[in-house]
């Protein structure tokens, strides 16, 4: 009868030691309660007691945790209606209010949406969509004339702030109704911001359009730079062409005066055979082959067939 007694006893003291001990880990943070309500807190890891059966233990993340609201459509200062994307870190500090006040990280999520979307508005509502794109190291181009104007009312551009200004001011905005809940927010960034989809088909065709006036710019400049290289092309090739002809003038001349000192010399050694000899060739080219020719009898050129026999 006693080694059942004891198998009996033992089964219960280790099902009330299951019951008794738990363990937290480094990313874990915990609160004890007591038939629902809250009796205590346990912020470090390792192994720890409870009464049994009428203490829970009720863990919470000691992580960074990550928010990701809903895009939402705001319109900017400038009445410029874009779609903004917004997302955030956050850490449960004080586990026991966070578990008064919200409870769970549902809850903390859905409190974190009412905060960060009425403080995202706001800041949104109240700058330029050039401020909330442009980061504050931005320099604008050499030589740009930006102007910015509300209302008939001009901005100068040293008044505007940039990106990382505007979500500092979030966060800091954000940060002051947090704390009630536990909760530490640590970061805010926008994801995403774009414009909605009748100013983004309108913000794409000027995009085109100006592409396109780009693109004729350039054909109009490659067209000038064609007309300029063929007009260069055709002044060289007229100068060739002439310079060429110059020196076919300039070898033509010297070869007839070549030859005109080589007939002045033949003429001088035999005049009548050089005379003669010219004869004989102007008879082959004013004839020719079939051709006839009348002359009378007393003429010069007659004279050397005449004394023919």
């Amino acid at each position: 009868m006693k080694a059942p007694l004891l198998i009996i006893i033992a089964a219960i003291v280790v099902f009330l030691g299951f019951n008794s001990f738990y363990v937290i880990s480094e990313a874990e943070q915990a609160i004890l309660t007591q038939f629902g309500k809250p009796v205590g807190e346990v912020n470090y890891p390792g192994l720890h007691f409870k009464t049994p059966f009428i203490q829970e233990v009720t863990r919470f993340e000691k992580r960074i945790l990550q928010w990701d609201g809903d895009p939402n459509q705001v319109p900017t200062k400038d009445k410029k209606f874009i779609w903004i994307d917004t997302t955030a870190r956050w850490r449960i500090v004080d586990p026991l209010l966070f578990f008064k006040t919200v409870a769970t990280e549902i809850g903390a999520q859905s409190r974190l949406d009412d905060i960060i979307d009425s403080v995202v508005r706001d800041a949104v509502s109240g700058h330029l969509l050039v401020e909330l794109v442009r980061g504050d190291d931005y320099v604008a181009p050499a030589g740009s004339d930006e102007s910015f104007e509300i209302e008939g009312v001009k901005i100068a551009k040293e008044d505007l702030v940039g990106r990382e200004n505007i979500l500092v001011g979030i966060l800091a905005k954000a940060q002051v109704s947090t704390p009630e809940y536990g909760i530490e927010l640590i970061d805010v960034q926008f994801k995403r911001i774009n414009y909605v989809e009748q100013v983004r088909q309108r913000v794409y065709e000027r995009m085109i359009n100006e592409r396109k006036k780009v693109a004729a710019q350039y054909r109009s400049e490659g067209e000038g730079e064609k007309a300029d290289i063929l007009g260069q092309m055709e002044r060289e090739l007229k100068q060739i062409r002439s310079e060429a002809y110059r020196k076919a003038l300039d070898v033509r001349g010297a070869a007839d005066a070549e030859a005109a000192a080589i007939y002045a010399g033949a003429y001088n050694q035999d005049r009548e055979f050089y005379s003669f000899l010219r004869t004989l060739e102007s008879y082959k080219k004013v004839i020719g082959e079939n051709g006839r020719m009348v002359i009378t009898t007393d003429s010069e050129y007659y004279k050397y067939l005449k004394d023919i026999k």
